[in-house]
């Protein structure tokens, strides 16, 4: 699939991946659609790539996943929409339950249905670890909306339209990660506030999910959930990779609603349906009868399953190893 003669639709658009995928599609030579709710998010992206808005190459949509008129208009001759729109905060979503629902579950069901009303030939949703055996609301709705577009590859009828799914781990140095907090501690000299000394989490770099994204466009077949295989830490861990040592001084606050001890990126079912690729794993659906492994045997290594699950207390990074992946993880995507 050549991208730069494509139109893509990036929902989110002003968020950190998507700003992120919108620079990186612009300099592939796509047509980008912006489209999200932050009107100031928007504007900021517009001055930054100026020269694209003069030359049609981006063109902003401001408009809200939860309406599907406004949708539907907008996704008019997209070829690809890639969805990283959605409520993402755990403990705000306990709170705000029904506006979780109506952008996380209502909202891709809008995508699905844009997407079908307009031929787009690929749809790839932004997951998170937090939809594996969650145990929040925001992560409930992630999985659902996993079900949601592994199921609408069965309601396509005759048209070839794909939709598939990423799984991200938390993605270092996006809004409201715990990074800025941590770097606010370390450059006030203040103690870190630690959750708990056995939580992990799943850690990716803003890089390595745009390439996740990139890798997914190409090898999709519909219905599959793309991951990368990816390191995961303590959050002891990532408070001494912002202070740079090992002797750090924190307090512990407690778990937030919702929040679990660790994550996982495959279940146990999953793992027997999972494959290594090129890095990465590939979960093929359980759902679409008409899934067979040999749509992803050309690119899989292997057609032995993994058979495990992968969980965030199992796979350790040293903090020197998470301090470089945070001081140079993202330089690439930016030079």
């Amino acid at each position: 699939m050549n991208l730069i003669t494509q139109r893509i639709l990036i929902s989110g658009a002003a968020g950190s991946i998507g700003s992120v995928l919108t620079k990186t599609f612009l300099r592939m030579g796509a047509q980008v659609c912006a489209f999200d709710n932050s009107e100031n998010g928007l504007f900021s992206l517009g001055q930054i790539h100026s020269e694209q808005v003069k030359t049609n190459k981006l063109k902003l949509f401001f408009g809200d996943i939860r309406d599907y008129n406004r949708l539907n208009n907008a996704c008019a001759n997209v070829d690809v929409i890639i969805h990283t729109a959605a409520l993402k905060h755990v403990e705000l979503s306990e709170y705000n339950v029904f506006d979780c629902v109506e952008t996380n579950i209502n909202g891709v069901k809008n995508i699905v249905s844009a997407a079908i009303s307009n031929n787009v030939s690929k749809v790839l949703f932004t997951s998170s670890d937090k939809a594996v055996n969650p145990t929040s609301t925001m992560g409930t709705t992630k999985l659902l909306g996993e079900k949601i577009i592994t199921a609408a590859n069965g309601i396509v009828g005759a048209r070839d339209i794909k939709f598939s799914s990423v799984r991200f781990g938390n993605v270092i140095n996006s809004s409201g990660s715990i990074f800025g907090i941590f770097q606010k501690c370390k450059n006030e000299n203040k103690p870190f506030p630690i959750t708990h000394e056995d939580m992990s989490r799943f850690f990716i770099t803003l890089k390595e999910a745009v390439k996740l994204i990139l890798f997914s466009l190409e090898h999709m077949t519909g219905g599959e959930i793309f991951v990368k295989s990816m390191g995961a830490a303590s959050i002891k861990t990532v408070a001494r990779a912002i202070a740079g040592k090992e002797d750090i001084t924190y307090y512990i606050i407690g778990l937030k609603k919702g929040e679990k001890l660790f994550e996982e990126l495959i279940t146990t079912t999953e793992a027997k349906r999972a494959f290594k690729c090129k890095g990465h794993f590939i979960i093929c659906p359980d759902l679409l009868q008409n899934f067979e492994i040999s749509k992803v045997k050309s690119i899989i290594d292997s057609e032995k399953s993994i058979d495990v699950a992968l969980q965030s207390k199992t796979k350790e990074l040293d903090w020197r190893e998470l301090k470089t992946m945070i001081a140079t993880g993202d330089n690439e995507l930016f030079n």
